[in-house]
């Protein structure tokens, strides 16, 4: 699929999740890498073209944090139909986003890494790629964290936490489990299109 086609189908969810969003703060925190992120791989497009995989992988994140961005985390309905069809006792689609926070960006990582670090083929790239999936998450609890302090009450809908004193542990448990099944799954894959592309260090010798 033409870069440009992700793109598109990113910015229009990201458009289409604004209207009539539930909290327009809660939509801006959830929204805001895609609002950021974005833009920058447009600029970047023809000094630093990613792969197909990635594109891919970054516009269903992109999508995933639209849904999110839109109703609340703890109040998608898609969410709700799994807790009340399944016995949940809370609505599963914050678990799931931060699954996808580390298995998206494990792949965003990984491809950085490979193309701009001597890491590509070390054994050290599947570690070290997992370490940076976590300081991300880390970094988005205290973000949540800070959102609490300043927010009080009305940051509830961002945090999500649906009542769980464990909520920051199973964030980050989850965004590990995303990130170890990305590397383990798509890898081999990863490395097959990363060989397609002429990379910096390519275009520099």
């Amino acid at each position: 699929m033409p870069p440009a086609v992700f793109a598109g189908v990113a910015a229009t969810a990201l458009a289409v999740s604004a209207i009539g969003a539930h909290d327009r703060t809660t939509w801006f925190l959830e929204t805001v890498w895609v609002l950021v992120g974005l833009p920058l791989v447009v600029l970047a497009w023809r000094r630093f073209p990613l792969t197909g995989l990635l594109c891919g992988l970054l516009t269903a994140h992109a999508l995933v944090l639209a849904v999110g961005g839109h109703y609340t985390y703890a109040q998608v309905p898609l969410g709700d139909w799994m807790r009340d069809t399944f016995g949940l006792d809370r609505n599963p689609y914050d678990r799931f986003g931060h699954l996808v926070q580390g298995f998206v960006p494990a792949l965003l990582v990984r491809e950085l890494l490979s193309r701009t670090s001597p890491l590509r083929g070390s054994r050290w790239l599947a570690p070290l790629t997992v370490c940076a999936c976590m300081a991300f998450s880390a970094c988005f609890e205290l973000l949540e964290w800070l959102a609490a302090e300043i927010g009080g009450h009305d940051a509830d809908a961002f945090l999500a936490t649906q009542g769980d004193v464990w909520d920051t542990q199973w964030d980050m448990f989850c965004a590990l489990t995303g990130a170890l099944l990305s590397l383990a799954l798509l890898s081999r894959l990863h490395d097959r299109q990363l060989r397609t592309l002429r990379t910096p260090a390519t275009v520099r010798g």
